[in-house]
């Protein structure tokens, strides 16, 4: 993947700059379609079930994703990049920060 393309360059931009959920729903229900979304949204679940050691069949039953986009989620999830290990890390931190302020 060449990320350094004009096209992907202003997609990564657009992305960033985004500052708030609403502006997120917008830019991602233009962008792609609901069943896109909705796969996504199922792909990150599945890598966070995959952290917790959840089996196969079980994030199958849960996300109605197939055994093989499973297993390539759970190579990327364990590959070189880590962009599903960063924004899991992130996302835990973030829901940390949240339940500590809601106690506060």
């Amino acid at each position: 993947m060449n990320w350094k393309s004009k096209d992907n360059t202003k997609l990564i931009q657009g992305i960033l700059a985004l500052e708030t959920r609403s502006e997120a729903e917008k830019f991602l229900r233009d962008l792609m379609t609901e069943n896109e979304i909705k796969e996504f949204a199922s792909r990150l679940k599945a890598a966070e079930m995959l952290t917790e050691k959840v089996p196969y069949t079980t994030i199958e039953r849960e996300t109605g994703l197939s055994s093989t986009t499973i297993a390539r989620v759970a190579k990327w999830l364990n590959g070189k990049e880590g962009g599903y290990r960063m924004i899991i890390s992130k996302l835990q931190h973030h829901s940390s920060n949240q339940s500590r302020r809601e106690l506060s």
